[in-house]
């Protein structure tokens, strides 16, 4: 899907942007790729990571900049994308929930940036985001020991309409640590599709690894 994931761990983690498979994979495999990058059987290539317990009842989520000059019609795009990805997360029924920040700073600030694709992130005054370059989305993720601290997004006010809704919710599910894409033709009406960004809800194997990352007892099983 054209993003870019920075992790700013405590120890230096193996970056890989998708796993590509030739056929439908198992739950089991499916979860394993989009939660730690291991291709189907094998072993993983990023470490699972999740909020907090003590956090995940209420993640807070804000869209803290847009550029002045983004039109109100295009503004409204973002905050209906963003509304609409926190209330697909909230009815998974898994054990994590979204609320939009009352406040500065939410655990997860997404930005909305004028930089179009391929161009270095500039004058956000957010160090993991400035100097990077963008694609359509970017997520730096900052953790320790397997627990995310915090997630700052970035967005192009360039993305194509039709596209920031679902943007958004693949963006906003990558900072709740589930992290690589799925390239195959088998996936390319997943919100994990490395190729499409067309899909704004989460159902079927998309719904069931957040599901997953967030169950009881999930991070002993997994880690």
């Amino acid at each position: 899907m054209r993003f870019g994931l920075l992790l700013l761990l405590a120890a230096p983690a193996a970056a890989q942007e998708f796993v590509f498979t030739h056929g439908t994979l198992s739950d089991e495999n499916f979860y394993r790729a989009v939660a730690c990058a291991a291709p189907p059987g094998g072993a993983c290539h990023k470490p699972f990571l999740r909020w907090p317990q003590a956090r995940e009842e209420a993640v807070s989520i804000a869209l803290s900049s847009l550029p002045d000059d983004l039109s109100a019609d295009r503004r409204m795009l973002y905050e209906t994308g963003l509304e609409a990805a926190i209330a697909q997360v909230n009815a998974l029924g898994a054990r994590i929930t979204l609320r939009r920040a009352t406040d500065a700073p939410a655990d997860i600030e997404i930005h909305v940036v004028d930089a179009v694709p391929g161009e270095v992130v500039t004058g956000t005054g957010v160090p993991d985001l400035d100097g990077a370059v963008l694609e359509l989305g970017r997520v730096a993720l900052r953790a320790r020991d397997g627990e995310i601290g915090h997630a700052v997004i970035a967005v192009s006010a360039s993305a194509p309409s039709r596209e920031i809704a679902s943007i958004l919710l693949e963006e906003i599910v990558q900072g709740l640590g589930l992290m690589t894409d799925i390239a195959g033709p088998a996936y390319r009406r997943s919100l994990f599709s490395e190729t499409g960004n067309s899909v704004t809800r989460l159902t079927g194997q998309d719904a069931m690894a957040l599901r997953r990352h967030y169950a009881r007892g999930a991070e002993d099983k997994e880690n």
